[in-house]
């Protein structure tokens, strides 16, 4: 490896821990933008005592990050191959930070969830970002697998404790400081990746102009999607305001294909879902999404009203999902090195849906019941979601990193959002739509169990279809060039 100086960082790195700097910076940037997606769940009744909010009100709270944070993932991967990747990320990093300090400002329900609305935007320049550098730093396939891992257990670890750490640190200060903290974490990120990151050279960037009818339609198509989800559950899924996004979404995603097709510089190259490991890989990581989010939400649901506990031990009772994360890394490779790409993710789609049809059985039959099938889904996880993710940016050409994680982690969204929106709507409909407030009848408690048997069920059965399909289109590479 050259010899480095601050600002003329070297191109790659031999291993994991030369690149720790750039690396862990990655890492970090990933994490506050993951752990922003559930921090502020377990603060939301605290912050409605405070501001005086609606429940629709705080919904929207969380929900307007999410719906920018989605929407806009594909546009900023897009910029970020024609502007200059580690560029872009810098910028979002120095916004999110800046904007993270707003929230000592806010004094209205309108004003916070404005600010989570910019927040989003902000985390969406990043995510697509930090999982395209990562390849960056390593010219070894192995090297690189590994960095992923590491990525998506820090990641997945900022999703899972995010009520943890909101909980733990509610009991000591206001929930504003639960943003504020982002903005430190943010500079180091920051300072991380402007010593230790590459500049982007001009021959790995894309000279196409910006694809702006392009990407307001996806905006469109993926935000009102994900709206529509939102709806569902909120205002009913036949209701006129629901009918309407899915209408909405619709259009915008036709518009968006046909004006993809006939332009000379598209913003998606959609003759790359031709590629098999393209098409598969982007599948298998919306079944992977739906299956985490599904069992995020509805074991929260379950540990702090079904069984009573309080917000940081039902956050708590998920560190088997961290734990098993962190040591499933080499069963994952050794999958992937001596089965080939697509055999490991039938493994692990069928680990997901067995896993889930365990859930279905084990609710009402304790906690150790339930921990088993966390680990045995999670290894799943871990599997799907390295290789694909792997995978999916070897697939894409050298100038098109960026949108190739880009779609990655759109697949992921949409995911999240229809788990989320499936236990939610299923719930409602099989148990109560409105769940007490105070320990819950012996007979509300059954009728939740019951819910959750049938739930997990449906989950298991649409989980290990989406995600065996994925693997199909996947080849039997024992590495991760998936151009084969």
């Amino acid at each position: 490896m050259s010899t480095t100086t601050p600002d003329a960082p070297s191109r790659t790195y031999p291993s994991l821990r030369a690149a720790w700097i750039p690396l862990a910076a990655l890492c970090l940037a990933f994490f506050v933008e993951m752990v922003d997606n559930t921090l502020l769940t377990i603060a939301l009744p605290t912050i409605g005592r405070d501001l005086g909010s609606s429940t629709t009100a705080l919904q929207w709270v969380t929900g307007a990050y999410s719906l920018t944070f989605g929407g806009l993932l594909l546009t900023a991967g897009s910029m970020a191959d024609r502007l200059g990747r580690r560029r872009v990320l810098l910028v979002g990093l120095s916004v999110f930070g800046a904007l993270s300090l707003c929230a000592v400002a806010v004094s209205t329900t309108d004003e916070l969830v404005a600010l989570r609305a910019a927040l989003g935007l902000a985390a969406a320049a990043m995510a697509p970002i930090t999982n395209s550098l990562v390849f960056r730093l390593f010219d070894d396939a192995a090297l690189r697998m590994r960095a992923m891992s590491v990525m998506i257990v820090v990641g997945m670890s900022g999703f899972v404790l995010g009520p943890v750490i909101g909980g733990t640190a509610l009991a000591h200060v206001r929930w504003e400081w639960l943003l504020v903290v982002n903005a430190p974490i943010a500079l180091v990120a920051f300072l991380g990746v402007r010593y230790g990151v590459a500049a982007d050279r001009p021959e790995d960037l894309t000279d196409d102009a910006l694809d702006l009818p392009g990407a307001v339609l996806s905006i469109g198509a993926i935000g009102l999607a994900c709206w529509s989800l939102t709806s569902g559950v909120e205002h009913g899924w036949l209701s006129w305001v629901t009918l309407a996004s899915v209408g909405g979404a619709l259009a915008a995603a036709v518009a968006f294909v046909r004006h993809e097709r006939r332009t000379a510089a598209p913003m998606l190259d959609l003759r790359l879902f031709s590629v098999g490991t393209v098409r598969g890989a982007v599948l298998a990581q919306v079944g992977t999404a739906i299956a985490m989010a599904s069992v995020m939400f509805g074991l929260i649901l379950h540990f702090q009203y079904a069984y009573g506990w309080s917000p940081v031990r039902a956050g708590l009772a998920n560190l088997p999902i961290i734990v098993t994360m962190l040591l499933a890394s080499p069963v994952s490779e050794q999958l992937a090195r001596r089965f080939g790409h697509r055999v490991a993710c039938l493994v692990g789609a069928a680990l997901m849906a067995g896993s889930l049809a365990g859930l279905s059985w084990g609710v009402d039959h304790g906690y150790v019941a339930i921990a088993v099938c966390m680990v045995a889904m999670t290894v799943g996880l871990r599997t799907v979601m390295t290789i694909c993710a792997v995978a999916l940016v070897e697939a894409m050409p050298a100038n098109r990193t960026s949108i190739g994680t880009a779609l990655n982690d759109t697949a992921q969204e949409v995911g999240t959002s229809v788990g989320t929106a499936v236990v939610g709507t299923l719930i409602a409909v099989l148990v109560t739509t409105r769940l007490p407030a105070g320990a819950w009848s012996d007979a509300l408690v059954a009728s939740f169990f019951h819910g959750e048997r049938l739930t997990y069920g449906l989950l298991a059965v649409v989980v290990g279809l989406v995600v065996a399909g994925g693997a199909l289109s996947l080849t039997d590479s024992r590495a991760t060039d998936e151009h084969a």
